[in-house]
């Protein structure tokens, strides 16, 4: 039976974590403060490591792979959901990705992460020839998983090609839910770089910023979807992807416990009463990540991959 969560996961510890200029190009959640290199590895270090531990003591099975000074030089490594995704049956599928720095981590790390999900026999899916033609999908960035009732939501942009979504999903048995999110930056609407920036979905409730859905039909059958699928929906709104509302992932700890993790800059902005949403059947679990949250655009879901 398929499960919508797991208790094992994947994380990179950064060894080069700054702003990238060329993820920049259409994450419009970084920001360049210009402290120095070394200033904020050093203070992303201090929140990845205490953040592991907050995990791990909930039971939450941490696997933490290194990154390394080879010649890759990887920025982005701490966010490791985007260059793939794990799925039951033993299957792993190689994402292609947007910004070429980023490519190399799966040739940094794919050893490590088998290694990590530890199974004799690992089928492995690689879409990455599709970097060649300028399309990207990546990940669990790009799609959201209802992995129970085997539907994938999609909100389409430059790293979410509408084809390779659909191809993933006739591959993989999910149902495709595509739609366009945007989100106001410079007074103009554009595009929202990945889905998991504004949606994130446990076993129970669904969290979605449906205002950012510009399109009537294409909110509705969303909303359609996550009911008919038994989700509780917890709308939030675009100040809130702001502080990464949508940015949140449910995880299974000791004894089986539902944790909803996500950090403090999110816990900030959320009423009592959409914390209550989440708190019907999952305990909430916080993480300090605010250097990494500022220089890489991303918070704790971007931070964790789950393995299957």
């Amino acid at each position: 039976m398929a499960r919508q969560i797991t208790n094992s996961i994947a994380m990179v510890r950064p060894i080069a974590f700054y702003f990238n200029e060329e993820t920049a190009a259409n994450d419009f959640f970084q920001k360049n403060l210009g402290e120095k290199r070394d200033v904020v590895q050093a203070k992303a270090l201090i929140e990845f490591d205490g953040f592991v531990d907050k995990l791990r003591e909930k039971g939450i099975t941490v696997n933490v792979i290194q990154d390394d000074d080879s010649v890759f030089y990887t920025p982005d490594s701490i966010f490791p959901n985007n260059w793939f995704v794990s799925l039951e049956d033993n299957k792993l599928v190689l994402c292609p990705m947007f910004a070429k720095d980023r490519r190399t981590e799966r040739t940094k790390f794919l050893g490590s992460l088998i290694a990590a999900i530890g199974k004799d026999t690992l089928e492995i899916h690689d879409y990455t020839k599709y970097e060649a033609e300028g399309r990207f999908l990546e990940g669990t960035g790009a799609m959201i998983l209802d992995r129970v009732n085997k539907k994938a939501y999609c909100c389409l942009s430059e790293r979410a090609d509408e084809g390779l979504f659909r191809q993933f999903c006739a591959d993989f048995g999910f149902k495709p839910v595509p739609f366009h999110g945007f989100q106001t930056y410079r007074e103009q609407r554009v595009p929202i770089y990945h889905t998991n920036v504004m949606m994130a979905l446990g076993e129970k409730f669904a969290v979605v910023c449906l205002s950012a859905i510009d399109d009537e039909k294409e909110r509705q059958a969303v909303v359609d979807e996550l009911t008919e699928s038994g989700k509780e929906i917890l709308d939030v709104s675009e100040d809130e992807i702001d502080n990464f509302a949508g940015n949140e992932i449910e995880l299974e700890g000791a004894d089986g416990k539902r944790y909803t993790v996500m950090t403090h800059s999110t816990f900030n902005v959320l009423t009592d009463e959409q914390k209550a949403v989440i708190q019907k059947s999952s305990e909430i679990l916080i993480g300090d990540v605010h250097t990494i949250e500022t220089y890489g655009g991303g918070s704790v879901r971007c931070m964790i991959s789950e393995l299957y």
